[in-house]
């Protein structure tokens, strides 16, 4: 049997049919180290299968984020760039000069979201925190 990836795994757990053209766009996300907008994404499948359709990838995309198995961002360009959901937290920084896209995470940051919500009388549910930079020219 072949080894699936782990994109692919969540998949089939959440019930979802894995299809041929299901199976290469998993490859593709997994195999994607950035956050990739569509139209990168339609790129690099399409190198691989001419035949998939620009349709086919968003309503691929929008079912993969229904599932909770995807997730997208905006940073600031007005289009999705779009990451998997692996259960861990993280936050980004965006250099909006290259738009280089950076993962962190940080327990002060966490520990002082969750203090000021408890201080204004509320629980923190969840929470997205982005970080828009541009390098210090020394």
């Amino acid at each position: 049997m072949a080894h699936l990836g782990s994109l692919e795994q969540k998949c089939l757990e959440k019930g979802l049919k894995l299809t041929a053209q299901r199976r290469l766009i998993c490859q593709v996300l997994e195999e994607s180290n950035d956050h990739p907008h569509v139209d990168a994404l339609y790129l690099r499948i399409k190198e691989l299968d001419d035949k998939i359709s620009v349709a086919t990838l968003y309503r691929t995309l929008r079912m993969f984020e229904d599932a909770d198995i995807l997730t997208s961002h905006d940073f600031g360009t007005g289009r999705a760039h779009y990451e998997m959901l692996d259960g861990t937290h993280h936050d980004h920084i965006i250099d909006i000069e290259n738009g280089e896209v950076i993962e962190f995470t940080n327990q002060e940051i966490e520990q002082l979201q969750k203090r000021i919500c408890e201080k204004l009388g509320y629980q923190l549910i969840d929470h997205k925190l982005e970080l828009y930079v541009r390098k210090i020219n020394k």
